[in-house]
Protein backbone atom coordinates (compact mmCIF):
# COMPACT_ATOMS: atom_id res chain seq x y z
CA UNK A 1 0.00 0.00 0.00
CA UNK A 2 1.32 3.41 -0.99
CA UNK A 3 1.54 6.28 1.42
CA UNK A 4 1.20 9.68 -0.19
CA UNK A 5 2.07 12.89 1.62
CA UNK A 6 1.37 16.56 1.09
CA UNK A 7 3.72 17.72 -1.66
CA UNK A 8 3.83 14.28 -3.35
CA UNK A 9 2.97 14.05 -7.04
CA UNK A 10 -0.57 12.77 -7.40
CA UNK A 11 -0.56 9.41 -9.23
CA UNK A 12 -1.94 9.93 -12.72
CA UNK A 13 -4.84 7.90 -14.07
CA UNK A 14 -7.04 7.49 -17.10
CA UNK A 15 -10.19 5.61 -16.14
CA UNK A 16 -13.66 4.94 -17.54
CA UNK A 17 -16.16 7.54 -16.44
CA UNK A 18 -19.88 7.88 -16.06
CA UNK A 19 -21.67 8.60 -19.32
CA UNK A 20 -18.97 6.90 -21.40
CA UNK A 21 -15.42 7.82 -22.32
CA UNK A 22 -12.52 8.27 -19.94
CA UNK A 23 -11.26 10.88 -17.55
CA UNK A 24 -7.56 11.57 -17.11
CA UNK A 25 -5.90 13.44 -14.27
CA UNK A 26 -3.11 14.64 -16.59
CA UNK A 27 -5.69 16.41 -18.80
CA UNK A 28 -6.74 18.49 -15.77
CA UNK A 29 -3.25 19.83 -15.05
CA UNK A 30 -3.37 23.58 -14.56
CA UNK A 31 -6.46 23.53 -12.34
CA UNK A 32 -7.09 22.22 -8.83
CA UNK A 33 -8.72 18.80 -8.55
CA UNK A 34 -10.72 17.41 -5.67
CA UNK A 35 -10.44 13.63 -5.85
CA UNK A 36 -12.64 11.86 -3.38
CA UNK A 37 -12.64 8.10 -2.91
CA UNK A 38 -15.80 6.44 -1.67
CA UNK A 39 -16.73 2.79 -1.03
CA UNK A 40 -19.94 2.14 -2.95
CA UNK A 41 -22.62 3.80 -5.09
CA UNK A 42 -26.09 4.24 -3.62
CA UNK A 43 -25.23 3.66 0.04
CA UNK A 44 -26.23 6.23 2.65
CA UNK A 45 -22.84 7.85 3.39
CA UNK A 46 -21.66 7.75 -0.22
CA UNK A 47 -24.95 9.22 -1.43
CA UNK A 48 -24.82 12.05 1.11
CA UNK A 49 -21.19 12.81 0.16
CA UNK A 50 -21.98 12.87 -3.58
CA UNK A 51 -25.04 15.10 -3.01
CA UNK A 52 -23.01 17.56 -0.90
CA UNK A 53 -20.22 17.77 -3.51
CA UNK A 54 -22.83 18.12 -6.29
CA UNK A 55 -24.55 20.95 -4.43
CA UNK A 56 -21.29 22.86 -4.15
CA UNK A 57 -20.11 22.13 -7.71
CA UNK A 58 -20.86 25.70 -8.93
CA UNK A 59 -18.68 27.07 -6.09
CA UNK A 60 -15.84 24.70 -6.97
CA UNK A 61 -16.16 25.66 -10.64
CA UNK A 62 -15.92 29.39 -9.80
CA UNK A 63 -12.53 28.56 -8.29
CA UNK A 64 -11.56 26.57 -11.40
CA UNK A 65 -11.61 23.27 -9.47
CA UNK A 66 -12.82 19.93 -10.80
CA UNK A 67 -14.51 17.45 -8.43
CA UNK A 68 -14.12 13.73 -9.17
CA UNK A 69 -15.51 10.81 -7.20
CA UNK A 70 -13.86 7.39 -7.54
CA UNK A 71 -14.98 3.94 -6.42
CA UNK A 72 -14.50 0.37 -7.62
CA UNK A 73 -18.09 0.25 -8.90
CA UNK A 74 -18.54 -0.14 -12.69
CA UNK A 75 -19.60 2.83 -14.83
CA UNK A 76 -23.10 1.39 -15.41
CA UNK A 77 -23.64 1.54 -11.65
CA UNK A 78 -22.22 5.10 -11.60
CA UNK A 79 -24.69 6.11 -14.33
CA UNK A 80 -27.68 4.78 -12.34
CA UNK A 81 -26.38 6.46 -9.17
CA UNK A 82 -25.98 9.83 -10.93
CA UNK A 83 -29.43 9.64 -12.50
CA UNK A 84 -31.20 8.53 -9.31
CA UNK A 85 -29.83 11.46 -7.25
CA UNK A 86 -29.25 14.01 -10.07
CA UNK A 87 -25.55 14.12 -9.18
CA UNK A 88 -23.41 16.76 -10.87
CA UNK A 89 -19.90 15.51 -10.07
CA UNK A 90 -17.87 13.27 -12.37
CA UNK A 91 -17.59 9.64 -11.26
CA UNK A 92 -14.82 7.33 -12.41
CA UNK A 93 -14.59 3.57 -12.07
CA UNK A 94 -11.49 1.77 -10.83
CA UNK A 95 -12.72 -1.81 -11.05
CA UNK A 96 -9.14 -3.13 -11.10
CA UNK A 97 -8.39 -1.11 -7.92
CA UNK A 98 -5.01 -0.04 -9.34
CA UNK A 99 -5.51 3.65 -8.63
CA UNK A 100 -7.22 2.96 -5.29
CA UNK A 101 -4.02 1.11 -4.32
CA UNK A 102 -1.77 3.85 -5.74
CA UNK A 103 -3.48 6.40 -3.49
CA UNK A 104 -3.38 4.01 -0.52
CA UNK A 105 -7.15 3.94 -0.02
CA UNK A 106 -7.75 0.23 -0.75
CA UNK A 107 -7.33 -1.08 2.76
CA UNK A 108 -8.32 -3.75 5.23
CA UNK A 109 -11.47 -2.74 7.05
CA UNK A 110 -13.42 -4.33 9.85
CA UNK A 111 -17.14 -4.45 10.55
CA UNK A 112 -18.76 -6.49 13.31
CA UNK A 113 -15.46 -8.31 13.82
CA UNK A 114 -15.23 -9.35 10.16
CA UNK A 115 -12.19 -8.17 8.20
CA UNK A 116 -12.45 -7.37 4.50
CA UNK A 117 -10.84 -5.19 1.84
CA UNK A 118 -12.57 -1.97 0.89
CA UNK A 119 -12.20 1.73 0.13
CA UNK A 120 -11.16 3.94 3.03
CA UNK A 121 -13.20 7.13 2.51
CA UNK A 122 -10.48 9.68 1.69
CA UNK A 123 -10.26 12.99 -0.17
CA UNK A 124 -7.21 14.46 -1.89
CA UNK A 125 -6.88 18.09 -2.95
CA UNK A 126 -4.48 18.21 -5.89
CA UNK A 127 -3.06 21.61 -6.85
CA UNK A 128 -2.73 22.95 -10.38
CA UNK A 129 0.80 21.50 -10.63
CA UNK A 130 -0.40 17.96 -9.91
CA UNK A 131 0.90 17.90 -6.33
CA UNK A 132 -1.11 16.85 -3.30
CA UNK A 133 -2.01 19.97 -1.32
CA UNK A 134 -4.25 18.39 1.32
CA UNK A 135 -5.43 14.94 2.44
CA UNK A 136 -8.52 14.06 4.47
CA UNK A 137 -8.33 10.50 5.83
CA UNK A 138 -11.26 8.48 7.21
CA UNK A 139 -13.67 11.20 6.16
CA UNK A 140 -16.81 11.89 8.17
CA UNK A 141 -19.34 12.93 5.54
CA UNK A 142 -21.45 15.74 7.12
CA UNK A 143 -20.07 19.13 5.97
CA UNK A 144 -16.97 17.52 4.43
CA UNK A 145 -17.59 19.03 0.98
CA UNK A 146 -17.83 22.54 2.51
CA UNK A 147 -14.55 21.98 4.35
CA UNK A 148 -12.87 20.89 1.10
CA UNK A 149 -14.27 23.99 -0.66
CA UNK A 150 -12.62 26.21 2.00
CA UNK A 151 -9.30 24.45 1.37
CA UNK A 152 -9.64 25.06 -2.40
CA UNK A 153 -10.25 28.76 -1.67
CA UNK A 154 -7.02 28.81 0.37
CA UNK A 155 -4.87 27.41 -2.48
Amino acid sequence: MTTLDIGSSAPDFTLPRDGGGTLSLAELRGKPVVLYFYPKDDTSGCTQEAIEFSGLKPEFEKLGAKVIGMSPDPTKKHDKFKTKYDLKVDLVADEEKTILEAYGVWAEKSMYGRKYMGVERTTFLIDSNGRIARIWNKVKVPNHAAEVLEAVKAL
